[in-house]
């Protein structure tokens, strides 16, 4: 690759142990499983990992995000805990707001009655009122919407509340007047890093649609694997103490364990464009760099703590596409005797990547590349062995936007 080509993919190639647990669970608690290389192995899905990767970037980053239906609800919250608002006008205020919107809002469907509805035969909502779609915003765009209801409180004030259930048309089409429908889209529209990082899909509303920059593939054992069930019991405290046997529950759960390869990419150009500017895309990508290697799911934590750090991680800074080194172990590995997956996955990847280097040609040959390991292995196909994780991040981000900052 000519050395004056600007870097557009940034590839992270991870290999990390994992213990017993189960970090992504199926429809019916069970490990999520593939067949890859005519072997099953144990899987977690892209969602459940980007979602890691999110919250730890957020929290780093101090700029949170939310994905939810209940945004009328949160407003209400909102205005109640923090403008002081009566909580009858505050929940009016989180109704109209969806009701105005684009987007479109889901009166409650689900019923039951309670004894204060009971004595005045009115049916409570379950479930409060939502959006149509889930939305996507930042978390300071409630802050926003309560700045509008604020400048129209008189209006909402005057307004009758929408009854819960009741396909009342007009209603509702007469509700979608009391507030601005273009002020509450355009804060619908409003976005963050993390949505310039993963994208946002919207179609229920003009303009608020995002491209992801990101590109995360679900992480695989290198290995095949099995399930261990794992059948548990409960004791009852006080039963014991009474000299009685028995539990106070029963139950069972389905476990694995392997070496996991994680791949995910930063498509450099969509992230600068979406961000549109420079420094703040520059910043992002080194802050999910950190959140992409150092992120864990969370399922069953109490019960496995699987708190693994990579046995290895492998950047390669590209001007021309992304490479997945997932093939590498499209072969499952074998168990070394001795040091078990990470080992020999380690070697299958070295070779791996070297021979997609010689095969794609010097022409194609990554900007920059660089692995860290916690293991004393080699790992020359990969490039430059550098000391930490935070070197290899450094690294990386520099070669990712090198020349661009003259631009």
């Amino acid at each position: 690759m000519s050395t004056s080509a600007p870097a557009r993919f940034l590839d992270l190639h991870i290999l990390q142990s994992v213990p017993y647990s189960n970090l992504n669970r199926d429809d019916t608690n069970s490990v999520k499983k593939l067949r890859y290389g005519g072997v099953t192995r144990t899987r977690v899905s892209s969602q459940c990992w980007k979602r890691s990767i999110r919250l730890q970037l957020e929290a780093a980053q101090g700029d949170a995000a939310m994905r939810t239906r209940r945004l009328a609800d949160e407003l209400r919250r909102f205005l109640t805990e923090e403008r002081g608002w009566a909580e009858d006008l505050a929940t009016r205020a989180g109704i109209y707001t969806v009701v105005a919107s684009s987007i479109g809002a889901e009166p409650p469907k689900k019923k039951s009655k309670d004894k204060d509805a009971e004595e005045t035969n009115l049916e409570q909502p379950d479930v409060p009122w939502g959006t149509k779609a889930m939305v996507y915003i930042p978390a300071s765009a409630v802050a926003e919407l309560a700045e509008i209801a604020e400048k129209h409180q008189d209006a909402l004030a005057a307004a009758a509340d929408l009854k819960p259930g009741i396909a009342d048309k007009d209603a509702v089409k007469a509700a979608t007047a009391v507030l601005p429908r273009e002020d509450i889209d355009r804060v619908l529209r409003s976005r963050n890093g993390v949505i310039n990082l993963t994208g946002r899909m919207l179609a229920e509303l003009d303009g608020a649609a995002v491209d992801g920059a990101v590109q995360v593939a679900h992480a695989m054992t290198t290995h095949a694997t099995g399930v261990e069930i794992d059948y548990f019991s409960a004791v009852d405290d006080i039963t014991e103490a009474w000299g009685g046997t028995g539990s106070a529950h029963m139950g069972r759960g389905e476990y694995s364990a392997g070496t996991f390869y994680r791949y995910l990419t930063v498509d450099l150009n969509e992230l600068i464009k979406n961000c549109g500017d420079l420094a703040a895309a520059r910043n992002l990508t080194a802050a999910f760099v950190e959140a992409a290697i150092t992120a864990m799911p969370h399922a069953k934590k109490n019960s496995t703590a699987p708190n693994t750090i990579p046995d290895l991680v492998a950047v390669a800074v590209r001007a021309d596409r992304p490479v997945s080194y997932a093939s590498a172990f499209e072969a499952a590995v074998p168990a070394d005797a001795v040091s078990g997956f990470a080992a020999p996955s380690i070697t299958a990847l070295t070779t791996y990547a070297a021979a997609v280097d010689k095969l794609m040609g010097a022409s194609r040959s990554p900007l920059l590349r660089a692995y860290a390991s916690i293991t004393d292995a080699e790992g020359q196909g990969l490039g430059e062995r550098l000391d930490s994780i935070d070197d290899l991040a450094e690294q990386a981000v520099a070669a990712a936007f090198a020349g661009r900052d003259k631009a």
